[in-house]
């Protein structure tokens, strides 16, 4: 199933991900240990989706590694799938995280206690260049993976939340307005839901078998059927296994001019050429064929 290329991207894409984790694991503690010292909701926020990002990261390595499992006769298709799931719980995680986060500042609102907005500014500081490092260790591989692009995220939203920590440190340390910190929380939480919602929308789409967004199924039809020797197309379906791994079923009724060794080539080359669709399961029939009835 492996295309040219792939096991090296996957090599590529463990490393990636393997040095991210340590840098997010370890900073997670001291936005832990710094959101208790400042008190701040905030910070504290932004240490549980640092977490979150451990774990979206632990996930998709676990995945990349499920993903070279080789094929069995109970799991034909291998267990690339489980990029997918690992996509699945991570963009789930993020909206968990988010109404977390909601429900806490919501009883801070009610009771505003005093952040020290210097410490806070520091230790937020720190956190936004450990993102910003882990954003572009990740930001190679996450056009080629879902998996890769969910961790991306998890990454990109708290470097958003760690600027939004860094406002709501300057404004407090300058200002004295501490009710900005359970309110940057809200921000925080409204990126969160955001950024996760893009990633589920296009995890669910594989799940369902649904075709790839950037595919147009009738131009595939009208394709096959411009080559010559083809009269007509039905059953065609286009669905995606795991990112980058496109697969393609349909039945072909030739005219009967033509070769069908040939024809099946024809097509099987314009669909890697011009759909990158190099998994396609073409039935070849001839005009007057007609499928026969079977009856139990």
């Amino acid at each position: 199933m492996d295309h040219p290329g792939d096991s090296e991207h996957r090599s590529q894409n463990k490393k990636r991900l393997r040095i991210t984790l340590i840098l997010s694991g370890t900073y997670m503690v001291a936005e832990f240990v710094g959101g208790i010292l400042t008190n701040s909701l905030a910070l504290l926020a932004d240490a549980g989706h640092m977490l979150a990002d451990a774990g979206a990261l632990g996930l998709s390595l676990f995945a990349l590694w499920a993903a070279q499992k080789p094929v069995t006769s109970t799991h034909t298709y291998g267990y690339y799938r489980t990029e997918i799931l690992a996509a699945l719980v991570n963009g789930s995680t993020l909206v968990a995280i988010a109404i977390y986060i909601f429900i806490e500042a919501y009883q801070r609102l009610a009771m505003i206690p005093e952040v020290q907005g210097g410490l806070m500014l520091g230790i937020a500081g720190g956190g936004l260049l450990i993102n910003l490092v882990g954003l572009c260790i990740l930001n190679a591989g996450k056009s080629e993976s879902l998996n890769i692009r969910g961790a991306w995220l998890h990454v990109f939203t708290d470097m958003l939340g760690s600027i939004g920590v860094m406002v709501a440190a300057v404004l407090i340390w300058k200002l004295g307005w501490h009710w900005v910190d359970p309110l940057v929380s809200v921000l925080i939480g409204m990126l969160v839901l955001y950024s996760s919602w893009k990633l589920l929308k296009e995890v669910v789409a594989v799940l369902m078998e649904g075709s790839p967004g950037h595919i147009d199924v009738d131009e595939v039809r009208n394709a096959i059927l411009e080559i010559n020797g083809v009269d007509a197309v039905h059953d065609l379906h286009v669905w995606t296994i795991t990112s980058g791994l496109i697969a393609l079923s349909a039945h072909v009724t030739a005219t009967g001019k033509h070769s069908q060794k040939r024809l099946l080539t024809t097509i099987q080359d314009m669909l890697r050429k011009r759909f990158r669709i190099a998994h396609g399961t073409i039935q070849i029939e001839p005009k007057d064929y007609n499928e026969c009835e079977i009856s139990v």
